[in-house]
């Protein structure tokens, strides 16, 4: 069982940036599938961005171009740049490896 922490979350005006960090407590590197999930409020827990070992990268439409996954295998953090917010990007957002961060909350209000 790895343990997962999130950070990174926080108020931002649409059209502003965030980058949330995952820190692992164990090592990455073996970790086939690495992803990010968000779920507002009344909604189901939706897939994001995935990050596989073999370097490649999924995305949610709703993202593309706008957000990018990444880890950091030496730190055992992974991360998400989020460019260009959207109020709908607010959410809990969560990290998944093997196991379920606690969350957290991004918020993209004026």
């Amino acid at each position: 069982q790895v343990n997962l922490v999130e950070s990174g979350g926080g108020l931002v005006q649409p059209g502003g940036s965030l980058r949330l960090s995952c820190a692992a407590s164990t090592s990455i590197s073996t970790f086939n599938l690495m992803a990010w999930y968000r779920q507002a409020p009344g909604q189901q827990r939706e897939l994001v961005a995935a990050s596989f070992r073999s370097g490649n990268t999924n995305y949610d439409d709703s993202v593309k171009g706008r957000f990018t996954i990444s880890r950091d295998n030496d730190k055992n953090i992974l991360y998400l740049q989020m460019n260009n917010l959207k109020p709908e990007d607010t959410a809990i957002y969560f990290c998944y490896a093997l196991g379920w961060g606690h969350g957290t909350q991004v918020t993209v209000s004026s």
